[in-house]
């Protein structure tokens, strides 16, 4: 597979997450799917999917970098939105937080069989530490 025929199939996947369109993620992942070293399989990668989405109601997938050498994919995503409640372990509790993932994805043909992803959880506590000092 390309670098390009990738990087479509990717745009493809995100345009997915975004619309929630949750039966049509299994043309994009691996039945046996591993999320950062643990075996999820689609099953439980949809379900970690769902609860992201009804956590963040507003919740976007934005691809701000993309680097495609097939198998792989890295990109880094950028995210503006209001979680409703406990986030990462933080009291975000509806304050609009920007932050960046940066994730890698390894492909078994055209699907995703791995992710390792990586959250600027940093990037969150600043914002709600700028918030809690004006309060």
């Amino acid at each position: 597979m390309s670098r390009t025929e990738l990087s479509e199939i990717y745009q493809a996947y995100i345009d997915c997450l975004n619309a929630q369109d949750w039966p049509k993620l299994e043309q994009f992942v691996h039945d046996d799917v591993h999320y950062n070293d643990r075996l999820v399989g689609l099953s439980g990668y949809r379900e970690m999917l769902e609860r992201d989405f009804s956590e963040i109601p507003d919740l976007r997938f934005h691809i701000q970098r993309l680097v495609s050498d097939p198998p792989c994919i890295a990109s880094r995503l950028s995210f503006d939105c209001t979680p409703k409640g406990t986030f990462l372990g933080l009291p975000v509790n509806g304050t609009r937080v920007s932050f960046t993932e940066n994730v890698f994805y390894e492909f078994r043909g055209d699907r995703i069989r791995s992710v390792w992803s990586i959250i600027d959880r940093a990037a969150i506590e600043a914002a709600l530490d700028i918030k809690n000092h004006r309060s």
